[in-house]
């Protein structure tokens, strides 16, 4: 019986993971990761065997020394699905579905997934790069590693921001605030907490929301650039994509009409003219057209 609902529960989660945005799969994956550890750790706690979790986390955890950095470099993405503990990843992942979901919305998929995970590899960059060269980590070098998702999800938090700096959010307590006044409290927030404690921590949040704020402004000045990370993200997703079987159709020879069916992909400059609508005039300034627009293209 137990064996039937496991599996149940696992074909379920498999469902959700697949029809689930970017910001879904990411949240998954971070739980994930942490009941994985979760559960190791107790197993190895029942037969003596705590210590070697603490090692095998810290191949994952991001060193502050390059002269470790360069024995693990994986730990630049895998220290971004590690956590401290329960409230530790209950809090990133509430963040980043309150304000992810919104940048999903009107960026896509891909996008998304580019905000994370390159303003996390920012993040952790900013991180090792600061601890190297200010003199009041000298003494924390060899000892000092990262781990969290918090500089990917501020990435995301700012980049919502820049995007759609006057769009409002209704806080307890507060009544509607504008992203941009919760953004930079937030980066505020970070910046004079450095010398109170965790100041690898701050610093690649702070990585990870200029990692934000330049993504978007990259996207809006039509650099090249925003179309080669699109082609690079879509490469690393078909490897993770099952290759559908070979399928003969056989097409009549007088077919020689195209039909458009409304499902044409919409073109960048379409997308940049409504963000600027939107980021001027706020979302409800569409027109329907333009919301099914934005629609199609989040789906890409």
């Amino acid at each position: 019986m137990f064996e039937k609902y496991t599996r149940i529960v696992i074909e379920e989660l498999k469902l959700k993971f697949q029809q689930g945005n970017a910001i879904i799969k990411i949240i998954l994956i971070n739980v994930g990761v942490y009941l994985l550890f979760a559960l190791m750790g107790v197993i190895l706690y029942l037969f003596n065997r705590g210590g070697i979790q603490s090692s095998w986390i810290e191949y994952l955890m991001l060193p502050s020394s390059l002269s470790k950095f360069i024995l693990q470099p994986w730990s630049l993405i895998s220290y971004m699905f590690l956590h401290e503990g329960f409230m530790h990843l209950l809090f990133n992942m509430l963040w980043l579905y309150w304000m992810g979901n919104l940048f999903q919305q009107y960026l896509g998929n891909s996008k998304t997934f580019q905000a994370y995970f390159l303003g996390g590899i920012f993040g952790g960059l900013i991180y090792m790069l600061a601890y190297n060269i200010f003199p009041a980590f000298s003494n924390m070098v060899d000892s000092s590693r990262a781990l969290g998702a918090s500089a990917g999800v501020l990435s995301v938090v700012v980049a919502t921001a820049t995007l759609l700096p006057e769009y409002q959010v209704v806080l307890f307590l507060l009544g509607p605030v504008r992203l941009k006044y919760i953004a930079l409290f937030s980066v505020l927030l970070d910046l004079i907490s450095i010398p109170n404690g965790n100041a690898g921590g701050h610093i690649a949040h702070l990585g990870g929301a200029a990692f934000g704020y330049l993504f978007i402004k990259i996207i809006y000045s039509k650099s090249n650039f925003a179309n080669q990370l699109d082609a690079f993200f879509n490469a690393i997703g078909n490897l993770f994509v099952a290759k559908p079987k070979l399928k003969i159709h056989h097409k009549a020879n007088n077919s020689k009409m195209r039909v458009d069916n409304g499902n044409a992909k919409p073109s960048q400059q379409e997308i940049d003219q409504i963000l600027e609508k939107i980021s001027k005039n706020g979302y409800e300034s569409l027109s329907k057209k333009e919301k099914e627009i934005l629609f199609k293209a989040s789906k890409d």
